[in-house]
């Protein structure tokens, strides 16, 4: 597909089986946007280095214009379409959500990464009692720490999803909101989506 036969709507996303990768793709399928997925299953490609510097992915491309970083992307999207936002229409309460999503990023992603790269017994310890010591706060209210669906659950379902693959077990006795939480939100129709195994090439249309 040729980036300036693009519609103005339309993205192609270039994407491994990350966790960052997959939050990107929720986020296209909550936003009901369309988007040609590349993905890139071997070294980053030469080519794509035009479009990415550091060599990363996902990288989100609109026409002229290429997105690498995931807070970016989600700010971009947030603003361009809003008719499915994903922060409350207050500003304090935006800003509360915005605050939420850096301490997930910042607290439990580098976690993920460490199991990713390196599975440690420690870590994946260290993984299950925060999610132990935090589940009662999945269980008051429907969505992560909001009454409405938003950003933050957008970061969280990719890496709960991966979370036995990781090896870590959330006992059922700890965490029974958290686990519930879970199976609510892995039967929304937009992590459904995100999670339909990927082809070489695949468009996913409005849902």
């Amino acid at each position: 597909m040729s980036h300036s036969a693009l519609l103005p709507t339309q993205f192609v996303l270039y994407a491994n089986d990350g966790y960052a990768s997959h939050i990107v793709r929720l986020l296209l399928a909550e936003k009901q946007l369309n988007f040609h997925l590349q993905i890139i299953q071997d070294d980053f490609p030469d080519v794509l280095a035009e479009l990415n510097p550091y060599g990363t992915l996902p990288i989100l491309l609109s026409r002229d214009l290429a997105l690498y970083e995931i807070n970016v992307i989600f700010e971009y999207l947030e603003e361009r379409f809003a008719a499915y936002s994903l922060l409350p229409a207050d500003p304090k309460q935006r800003a509360i959500i915005r605050t939420l999503a850096w301490r997930i990023q910042k607290d439990w992603f580098y976690l993920g990464d460490d199991l990713q790269l390196h599975i440690h017994d420690t870590t994946k310890k260290d993984f299950a009692d925060i999610f132990a010591t935090l589940s009662p706060i999945f269980g008051k209210y429907p969505f992560f720490m909001n009454d409405q669906f938003s950003w933050c659950d957008v970061l969280l379902l990719p890496l709960l999803w991966r979370l036995p693959k990781m090896g870590v077990t959330l006992p059922k006795k700890h965490c029974q909101a958290l686990l519930d939480y879970q199976k609510r939100l892995f039967s929304r129709p937009s992590f459904q989506q995100s999670i339909k195994h990927p082809t070489q090439e695949q468009y996913y249309e409005q849902l």
